[in-house]
């Protein structure tokens, strides 16, 4: 064999090993996913599972009523629910309209100059913590609030609601925009030459071709609501009860469990436990809506790919 010949045999030697190399590495960080998701699922059903040994779970999951720290203990999760799904609502109604409104004008209307500011701009309130926005509710949207109607609680669903709406307000208008993008020019155009004005063009043709893909965003916004942490933690408040009414004080599956992990409830005891217990819930929800998200998402990507 000539020495060519051999310094080529290494090379390719060495181009294998790196390749080896570099899937071992790439397996093991999606190994580190998977066992870092499967080691909060074992912990979150152990803690629970000691937590169901002393309370009911159909008295968890069907109780109006909860007041771990009180005498007598009460366990029902409903009101928690209640709170979270009442931000949630409250949100997806100030998010959902108004984001895929300004889907529709950067996917249709905007120019390209003002799409590249317009987009990265909106994209910037997904960079601001959440403490930031909590704070925001407290001393900017609350006192508004309280001027408007003179009833309404320091802390309220209402300010958390509107806060988490802005919040969630890019996700919305970000992956909805990019579903408007991919419909195919071809119905545009099929569109106008049947005589249709832009605005029939967007919402008759565009908006229903690209509904799979928006409806998939909606999903993931509700869920981001629905595990939002810190804004309803310092804005809604912390008392649990069951009411739609958004100007007093909530409390979400959320705030109640950064409540617990703030240490006031010893290691190994049942008000302890409610924290895994309250995760659990919450972790099977956002599990759920994630999903379906990605079974839309993947019937979009089918159409249009």
């Amino acid at each position: 064999m000539s020495f060519r010949s051999k310094a080529a045999l290494a090379a390719r030697r060495r181009h294998a090993r790196r390749e080896r190399l570099i899937g071992v590495l790439l397996f093991g960080c999606g190994a580190l996913s998977i066992l870092t998701t499967v080691g909060i699922v074992v912990v979150l059903l152990t803690q629970s599972l000691g937590f169901f040994a002393e309370v009911s779970p159909l008295g968890f999951l069907f109780g109006t009523r909860w007041s771990p720290d009180l005498v007598p203990q009460s366990f029902g999760i409903l009101p928690l629910v209640n709170g979270t799904l009442l931000v949630a609502a409250g949100a997806s109604l100030i998010a959902l309209p108004v984001g895929l409104a300004t889907a529709i004008y950067l996917s249709e209307y905007a120019s390209r100059r003002t799409k590249r500011i317009v987009k990265p701009a909106l994209e910037i309130l997904a960079g601001i913590p959440t403490v930031v926005y909590g704070y925001f509710g407290i001393v900017f949207v609350t006192p508004i609030l309280r001027s408007l109607f003179p009833g309404t609680g320091v802390f309220n669903a209402a300010s958390a609601a509107i806060v988490v709406g802005i919040m969630i307000l890019p996700m919305v208008s970000s992956l909805s925009e990019d579903a408007l993008s991919a419909v195919p020019r071809s119905l545009r155009e099929a569109a106008y030459g049947l005589g249709a004005t832009k605005f029939e063009v967007s919402t008759r043709v565009v908006v229903p071709a690209g509904l799979s893909g928006i409806v998939a965003s909606f999903i993931l916004a509700i869920s981001r609501a629905i595990a939002e942490t810190m804004v309803v933690t310092l804005a809604a408040g912390a008392t649990p009860k069951m009411t739609f009414d958004l100007l007093e004080s909530i409390q979400t599956m959320t705030a109640y469990i950064v409540q617990v992990s703030l240490g006031d409830a010893p290691s190994g005891t049942i008000e302890y436990r409610t924290l895994f217990a309250v995760g659990l819930v919450l972790f099977l929800t956002t599990l759920a809506l994630n999903l379906l998200s990605q079974r839309i998402t993947a019937r979009f990507r089918e159409a249009y790919r």
